[in-house]
């Protein structure tokens, strides 16, 4: 099986199709939630710091909004694709209602190379992305932030070029901004709390130690938090293996997060790190661990490896990192997955709080956001616990049967469907 010819725009649909099966929803009910409501391609020119124009596609998708304002970040990539975006957008619409947050859910991205580009090309990328689509942001309309290639600086440059047109102050149509403009205490590690908030539930309800083995694939900002936060949230665990897009490390005895992060940043790579013996970078995913953290690129768990997979717990920081087959395999095997609408929502509910806390011009302290995370986090998890008791479905299809039917519910009362 080529696991690349996954589209994820029809894994997507075939989520929704499953859970939609299972609540027993009307057929233009199922419709509706299999497509987005509104689609913006844009196309604006830029001159660049070389003195010459390029012109540049982008989208924005608002996937659904029955239960409140889009949400859903911006991403600068040289091979964005519309059907990503959709994907991406439909994912944030589940990952907020399964977190219950009165938000629906958006995507947006800029086909382009950022490495290829100086920093004030991206600004002005940036600020011309927002004026092309302008009239679809607000902060009760759409309010993205950051993703693959954008940054806290890359909102401030948008939020600044949204005030400019709208010439009033609107802090609330970005998150995850830098804190001197309005961004939020504890958002640069919520998404890796989040997910080991969530595995601190798992390891209480399915009986795993806690303070085990993990090991973490793809090693970025979620995956080196993950290893920061790792034994500080849960109260201990032993690191014993790391990989990135260069390759692999092993080291049965632990090795230091700390000194790996600060390696990693250093030489672009966790390749070479002291006392760590090279493996293959995918032997990461079927070490014998308590807990594995995929958090690096889709289809990564698939019908070709998941047979192998040994760890207790699968919690999904990545978008996408298990296929459909992997899923019934794992399930099967009595492995418990975290799926990423629920594992990697941290980010989106402190955005959210950042969006609170702009409407009310009140901040609150980083100890308030990691304790109502906690909450959110807690309460949605043992939500899809019911759910995977009731249904005897696997958790993912558990977190999106909670989703859609929210969604659904939102849909029919506002008399759309």
């Amino acid at each position: 099986m080529n696991t690349q010819l996954y589209n994820p725009f029809e894994v997507l649909q075939r989520q929704i199709r499953e859970a939609a099966r299972i609540l027993n929803l009307d057929d233009a009910t199922t419709e509706f939630l299999l497509w987005p409501q509104r689609e913006l391609k844009v196309t604006f020119p830029v001159r660049l710091s070389d003195g010459g124009v390029r012109v540049f596609h982008g989208y924005r998708i608002h996937y659904n909004t029955a239960r409140g304002p889009a949400k859903g970040g911006i991403r600068f990539h040289p091979d964005e694709t519309v059907d990503t975006i959709r994907a991406l957008a439909g994912w944030m619409v589940w990952k907020t209602a399964l977190i219950d947050l009165p938000l629906g859910g958006a995507k947006g991205g800029v086909i382009c190379n950022p490495r290829l580009l100086t920093e004030n090309d991206l600004e002005a990328i940036a600020r011309a992305y927002v004026r092309a689509t302008f009239q679809f942001l607000g902060p009760d309309k759409d309010v993205p932030a950051p993703d693959v290639y954008t940054n806290p600086q890359t909102m401030a440059w948008m939020m600044d070029e949204y005030e400019s047109l709208l010439q009033t102050h609107q802090p609330g149509v970005f998150t995850d901004k830098p804190q001197q403009i309005g961004g939020t205490e504890g958002r640069r590690d919520a998404t890796a709390r989040g997910g080991i908030f969530a595995v601190r539930e798992a390891c209480k309800q399915y009986g795993v130690n806690p303070h085990g083995r993990f090991a973490i694939q793809g090693f970025g900002n979620a995956g080196q938090r993950a290893a920061l936060l790792h034994a500080d949230v849960l109260g201990g665990g032993k690191l014993v293996a790391v990989c990135d897009s260069k390759g692999g490390i092993y080291n049965e005895h632990g090795l230091d997060p700390d000194a790996l992060v600060t390696y990693k940043l250093k030489t672009g790579s966790v390749v070479g790190f002291p006392n760590a013996q090279p493996i293959p970078r995918d032997a990461v995913l079927e070490l014998d661990v308590d807990v594995l953290y995929p958090a690096a690129l889709e289809n990564a768990i698939n019908a070709d490896n998941a047979h192998n997979i040994k760890a207790k717990i699968v919690c999904e920081l990545a978008n996408g990192p298990t296929t459909p087959e992997a899923d019934s395999i794992l399930y099967t095997r009595g492995i418990h997955v975290i799926p990423d609408i629920l594992a990697s929502a941290g980010g989106v509910t402190v955005s959210y709080f950042e969006m609170v806390q702009n409407k009310s011009m009140y901040f609150w302290d980083e100890k308030t956001v990691h304790e109502r995370l906690k909450e959110k986090i807690t309460k949605a998890y043992q939500t899809m616990i019911e759910a995977m008791e009731e249904k005897k479905v696997h958790p993912r299809l558990a977190a999106m049967v909670v989703a859609v039917a929210r969604v659904a519910q939102a849909c029919k009362l506002r008399g759309w469907v």
